[in-house]
This record gives C-alpha cells, sequence and structure tokens, in this order.
C-alpha cells in the first residue's frame, strides 16, 4: 500500500515537472531546455515576493507564475526565435539560458537550505496504517486538475484547437492562417507557466535551490523521451512508470539510486524504442 501510495504521488509529480517540456515540444518542436531553469526561477520569485516583500502567498503565486510565463514568452520572441529550426542551436541556446539564469541566481547568492516555501496545508492523514501528507494529496489533485484542463483546453477553445493544429501539422496550420511563430510563443508562455506552476506546488515539499533545476530537467527529458517527444499522453504515461520505478528502487535499493532510473529510462528507451511509447518520430530501422 505504501508503494501505491507514494508511486502515485511521484508519478503525478514527474507528470507535472514534464507537461510544460512536453508542450512546448509538441507545439513548436523546441527542446526547451530552459525548463529547468524557469522552475526554479518560479520558486525564487515566489519566495522573494512573500518573504521580501510580504505579499500575501496566494498572490505571490499567481504574480511568480505569470512572471514565468513572460519570461518564457520572451526566451522566444527574441532569442530562440532566431534559431528555430537549427535543432543543434535550438538545444544550445535555450540551455545556456537556464545555465545562465541557475548560475545566476547562485552567484547571487541564493544557495544552500534556507530558502524553502510553506506548504498549502498543514497536516497528516492515514490511509490505512500509512501516513500521508495533505500537501502531497494537494499534489495529486492539482496534477489531474492541470491534466484534465489541458485535455479541455486544446479541443474545446479557440487557442487550443489553433495549438493542436501546429503540433498535428505545422503546414496544414500555416494554410489555415495560424501564425506559427505566434503560436510558439503561446506555447512557450504557457509551457513556462506549467513549470512554474509544477514549482510552486512540489517545491514546499523541499528547499529552493539552484541544483533542483538541473534535477528536474532530467526528470522531465526522460518522461518525454520514455512517453514518445511530442505526446501529451505519452508523458503521462511515462510519468507514472518512471514514478513507480523510482519508488521501488528507493525501497529495496537506496534514495540515492532515484535519479539513476531517470537516466537508465532513457537509455533503455533510445536503444529498444527510439520513439518512445506514443511518439510519432521514425525508428531506426525505417531510417536506414
Amino acid at each position: 500500500m505504501e508503494i501505491i501510495i507514494y508511486g502515485t504521488i511521484n508519478s503525478v509529480a514527474l507528470a507535472l515537472m514534464a507537461l510544460g517540456f512536453a508542450l512546448v515540444y509538441g507545439i513548436s518542436r523546441i527542446p526547451n531546455f530552459a525548463h529547468g531553469a524557469l522552475y526554479v526561477i518560479t520558486g525564487f520569485i515566489t519566495w522573494i515576493f512573500l518573504r521580501a516583500l510580504n505579499l500575501n502567498y496566494a498572490f505571490s503565486i499567481v504574480l511568480a507564475i505569470i512572471i514565468a510565463g513572460i519570461i518564457g514568452a520572451f526566451i522566444y520572441q527574441f532569442i530562440l526565435i532566431r534559431v528555430r529550426g537549427m535543432s543543434i542551436s535550438e538545444i544550445i541556446a535555450s540551455y545556456a539560458i537556464g545555465l545562465a539564469i541557475l548560475e545566476g541566481f547562485r552567484w547571487g547568492g541564493f544557495k544552500g537550505m534556507t530558502y524553502t516555501l510553506p506548504v498549502f496545508i498543514e497536516g497528516t492523514f492515514f490511509i490505512g496504517d500509512i501516513p500521508v501528507d495533505v500537501h502531497r494529496t494537494l499534489v495529486v489533485i492539482i496534477g489531474a486538475g492541470v491534466v484534465t484542463f489541458l485535455w479541455l483546453f486544446t479541443r474545446y477553445t479557440r487557442l487550443g484547437l489553433a495549438l493542436r493544429g501546429m503540433a498535428q501539422d505545422e503546414r496544414a496550420a500555416l494554410m489555415l492562417g495560424i501564425d506559427s511563430d505566434r503560436m510558439a510563443v503561446v506555447a512557450m508562455a504557457i509551457g513556462s507557466m506549467l513549470s512554474g506552476l509544477a514549482a510552486i506546488v512540489l517545491l514546499p515539499l523541499g528547499n529552493i535551490v539552484v541544483e533542483k533545476g538541473y534535477d528536474v530537467l532530467i526528470q522531465a527529458i526522460a518522461v518525454c523521451i520514455v512517453g514518445g517527444l511530442g505526446s501529451w499522453v505519452g508523458a503521462v504515461l511515462a510519468a507514472f512508470i518512471i514514478g513507480f520505478a523510482q519508488i521501488l528502487t528507493v525501497v529495496y535499493l537506496g534514495a540515492h539510486f532515484q535519479m539513476v532510473v531517470a537516466l537508465l529510462a532513457i537509455i533503455l528507451t533510445l536503444i529498444l524504442r527510439p520513439s518512445g511509447l506514443f511518439g510519432r518520430q521514425k525508428e531506426l530501422e525505417e531510417r536506414v
């Protein structure tokens, strides 16, 4: 029962980390390697608003998520748009931006274990004889809510349908008058806000540290590669596969092997099924 409960919580947390990365790549085909930096910057901005400026917690959260979306849109509009279509340049540019943000925070003194966010609701309850934090339960509820919202948004709103059109066939979408770069800016903004939302939900369970940005990026990449780059459904399913594998590893081998699971998932997927579970990329044997 403990493995089921905490495996589910860990899986939903991984899905929250990866959804923004999956959305940006699925729509614009840009691998946003600044994803982890946007995660961390949202946490630090929230902490600054809450602790340094003494703003209301809810207002700080909303403001930080909006700022994360604006930063993401600016990153695309002023930098990534110039290298779009050049895969290696996209990776280098986005990773360089993320590196500059994270190491800029380290250089500015935001390091150590002193930066934390309060949990939404304190307390613990029992499922059977297993203690579960109320905030961890909220992680599952919020994660399910985000996935449901994205599903409804991309099927029943004009903007969501335009984003789906870009994801399915960019050339056809262009012929129908959908602006590719405008949709990419919107996708980058939404993906950045999803990264920020994940930070707001998950960072109260630990500390806000620069290293978390690198960890989140690796986890998001692992989930998206296993699920299939460009597939949101695949990302959610892969999050549960990796999430339960990590919990089993923690139980039977130790917590320090948890990140190894994500790295092994990347390597094994690229060897056995390069397109992932639901990916639309060509398999190796189809290309040779």
